[in-house]
């Protein structure tokens, strides 16, 4: 017998949890600056277990350090239009 999903109770294989929760979380792109001027990009709005797999997607994808502090990810530099279009190709929904 297949597993079945615990949120929706569908079998995993045709589950559809993931691109609901995808679409109904409106992330926040901001950008910071920091001591000495330096530029910081801020994704807000990720849910938790999704963090550090988001992390390590966005800095392979913009070429740049970053990391996860308080529930956000923080993107060394501004780097705001290519961290839009990469969530809008994962079908993530970004507030503007």
């Amino acid at each position: 017998m297949a597993e079945v999903c615990t949120t929706c109770g569908l079998p995993k294989d045709i589950c559809q949890c993931e691109e609901m929760s995808k679409e109904q979380q409106p992330l926040r792109i901001v950008l910071d600056k920091r001591r000495y001027g330096k530029d910081v990009t801020i994704v807000e709005g990720i849910a938790a277990p999704m963090l550090k797999d988001m992390c390590k997607t966005l800095k392979s994808k913009c070429a740049c350090g970053g990391t996860v502090k308080d529930g956000k990810i923080e993107l060394q530099g501004d780097h705001k239009k290519k961290v839009t279009e990469v969530l809008m190709e994962m079908s993530f929904q970004v507030e503007k």
